[in-house]
């Protein structure tokens, strides 16, 4: 084992003790609204978007000293699960699949209580520039990563409950309100209203295509191609997305990127359509160019590169190692990114900080935000590496002896 994989076990087994030694409970990045304060706010949307900025943007934990408590996190659990079935993929240690069967078992029987089939929201309300969410209302994005979480363990361990909860999370994804146009279909955020947004409807579709992929059911892989579309259409020149189309979603950062890059990539090989390749390859270029400082560090907007923060590096890594099969450059720039965020932003006692300002880390430690998903990214990093050095090691069967991968020829020379 080289050191490179050294440096992302001793990471990995540091944060993962971290979630487990607090079974899986911790603060989020915009629970301020769950402090008694929230009271003085009247239900006003503004104030309370200003309750939640207060106790997010503060340079301290103040949560404890207004009454934030630390709370269960579904998109966590699914996060650490996804995380486990990796590990379990790696050494075929027995722990690692008890860990990310009891993720899943928790998350089976904690889906969110008013519909009938699987989905999942936060612990906490939350009210932002696109409305209020009420606390453990469903949300598309955490449904459909989870989701990808069950996928990968039936697919693993071959539990046939598994599949029967993605299908499930499939059915409520097509229930959701959708917008409908001459160029494609919109999943909505949430299932009470519609609102569109491209991470999200580009999540669901990648959930839809993969399980359609396993089960043949033409209506997920149908309305995943509508979904898909509408996104793709609506790609900017450069290769970037908007958060939205309404202009009041008009910015472009760096982890819904890569949500995109992630679902177009999940989409295109769960279902063989190549009509969006381009798509693919344009985002992949535009997000690799766009989105780093050369020493590793993940910038936050197209524009604008502080904050620091843990979700765009975790986000990096996992997107980054996925999509490295497709643009080798992608790998080093995934080292590179984790190699940072492991130096500069992880503690000593294994968990990571929230986020770095150009004068203060913010070390407040979020469960699924920075923990959970820092865990899944690794793991994936962990993965490809440690896959790439296998193939190189064994390349001597072909009697190629100490010869490079083709890929990675391919990339030295470019």
């Amino acid at each position: 084992m080289g050191p490179i994989e050294e440096k992302l076990v001793r990471s990995i087994e540091a944060v993962g003790r971290w979630v487990e030694d607090r079974n899986y409970k911790g603060y989020e990045y915009s629970d301020g609204l769950l402090s008694p304060l929230h009271v003085l706010t009247f239900h006003n949307r503004f104030l309370e978007r200003c309750l939640l900025q207060f106790v997010r943007l503060s340079p301290v934990n103040i949560r404890p000293v207004v009454g934030v408590k630390p709370q269960e996190s579904t998109k966590g659990r699914g996060y650490m699960a996804w995380g486990y079935t990796t590990m379990f993929r790696l050494t075929g240690e027995t722990r690692h699949k008890e860990k990310a069967a009891e993720c899943l078992r928790w998350l089976d029987e904690n889906k969110a209580k008013n519909y009938e089939a699987h989905s999942w929201g936060n612990h906490f309300p939350f009210t932002g520039r696109g409305g209020r969410i009420p606390r453990y209302e469903p949300i598309i994005v955490w449904t459909s990563l989870i989701g990808q979480a069950f996928l990968d363990g039936y697919e693993i361990f071959g539990e046939k409950r598994y599949l029967e909860v993605a299908e499930s999370i499939c059915r409520w994804i097509c229930a959701l309100p959708q917008e409908k146009t001459s160029r494609g279909t919109c999943l909505s955020y949430v299932a009470y209203e519609q609102i569109s947004v491209h991470n999200s409807n580009m999540l669901g579709a990648a959930m839809l295509a993969r399980t359609a992929r396993i089960t043949g059911e033409p209506e997920f892989r149908n309305l995943a191609a509508e979904a898909m579309e509408y996104s793709c259409a609506r790609q900017l020149p450069d290769g970037a997305w908007y958060y939205g189309q309404d202009p009041k979603f008009h910015w472009v950062d760096n982890f819904h990127t890569g949500y995109n890059l992630d679902s177009l990539k999940c989409y295109i090989e769960s279902t063989g359509d190549q009509t969006f390749d381009g798509n693919l390859r344009r985002g992949a270029e535009y997000y690799m160019k766009v989105f780093f400082e050369k020493d590793g560090a993940p910038r936050y907007y197209n524009n604008k590169t502080y904050p620091i923060d843990i979700q765009c590096a975790s986000q990096a890594i996992t997107t980054l190692a996925y999509i490295s099969d497709l643009f080798p450059e992608a790998w080093d720039l995934a080292g590179k990114v984790a190699g940072w965020t492991i130096d500069n932003m992880q503690d000593k006692t294994g968990y990571f900080y929230y986020r770095v300002l150009p004068w203060k880390i913010i070390k407040v430690p979020m469960l699924h935000w920075g923990q959970a998903t820092m865990y899944r990214g690794l793991t994936l990093l962990l993965a490809k590496t440690r896959d790439g050095r296998i193939r190189y090691e064994r390349s001597d069967d072909r009697g190629n002896k100490g010869r490079l991968p083709e890929e990675e020829i391919r990339r030295r020379r470019a």
